[in-house]
């Protein structure tokens, strides 16, 4: 049986074909699930051998147009990007955020949002955040189809309301509430659900307390996966990074020594060289 290079076989995630939303809640307890996100055809095709789940992040306003908050991220262009990965990844799960104020209203409002979203983009499900207030709208959209990934703890698209992005349940009533959301988002019927910035004992009682994977993020080790913004990891994201990001490789550095070396070899006509252009062949 032929499988994806620099991936090894497993029985778990057949890799002949995309992983579906069943495919990931069957994750649960086992090997762990690994998420990055993705905002371009070629990143996706990069990450895609690798990935079990790519996620089309809101975080692409700050990552990717320099915004302080995903807040300004808008569903055209959420759209246009998840149409890029979901056509450059061949087996990862997609999966696209909705953004702020396209599903908050009512889970009617929701439902054309999604829909919209799964339409125009190929993705395989969505993401919204929020706990029991949206559990109502989870439970909709999963009645009608809609695949659903939760998305609980500290949640982006609510930084104002929150006061900030500080890990969430530093008190017991805060980590109560992270472990009752958890616990009703996955009742609504989502098949998965992100568990961002709390406290380690909160993610892991609410990995405990709920039937499907969750995906931590400044989470814990006990999560059934983990996720991290691609250029957060890779050193491209400036020199200020969340606690929780690890970085596996400096790429900034390397891109800027890379374009110093081009501007000096361009202002000392170095480049381009006799193997850069085009000359009449002698007969």
């Amino acid at each position: 049986m032929s499988t994806v290079p620099n991936r090894p076989p497993s029985a778990e995630t057949p890799r002949r074909r995309r992983l579906t939303p069943p495919d990931i809640a069957a994750r649960k307890g086992a090997t762990p699930l690994v998420c990055l996100t993705a905002y371009s055809a070629p990143m996706a095709r990069l990450l895609d051998p690798h990935a079990d789940m790519l996620l089309v992040g809101d975080s692409m306003g700050m990552v990717v147009y320099g915004l302080p908050s995903t807040l300004a991220v808008g569903l055209d262009t959420i759209i246009h990007h998840g149409r890029a990965v979901a056509t450059a990844a061949e087996f990862a799960c997609v999966i696209v955020d909705l953004p702020f104020g396209s599903y908050q209203e009512s889970p009617q409002q929701a439902f054309r949002t999604a829909a919209r979203v799964l339409a125009e983009t190929g993705a395989a499900a969505v993401k919204l955040e929020g706990g029991q207030e949206m559990a109502e709208t989870v439970a909709f959209l999963s009645a009608r189809g809609v695949p659903v990934v939760g998305h609980v703890g500290l949640t982006p698209q609510a930084v104002n309301a929150l006061g900030g992005f500080r890990a969430r349940g530093r008190d017991s009533a805060e980590a109560e509430k992270v472990v009752a959301d958890a616990r009703a988002v996955a009742e609504a019927g989502a098949f998965c659900i992100v568990v961002e910035g709390t406290l380690e004992s909160v993610a892991q009682a609410a990995t405990a307390a709920v039937p499907v994977p969750t995906i931590g993020i400044g989470a814990a080790a006990e999560c059934d996966g983990q996720v991290l913004v691609t250029e957060d990891m890779l050193g491209l994201s400036g020199p200020r990074v969340p606690r929780f990001v690890k970085r596996y490789a400096d790429l900034g550095t390397q891109v800027e020594e890379a374009a110093a070396r081009f501007a000096e070899e361009v202002r000392t006509r170095r480049f381009p060289g006799p193997e850069q252009l085009y000359r009449a062949t002698r007969k």
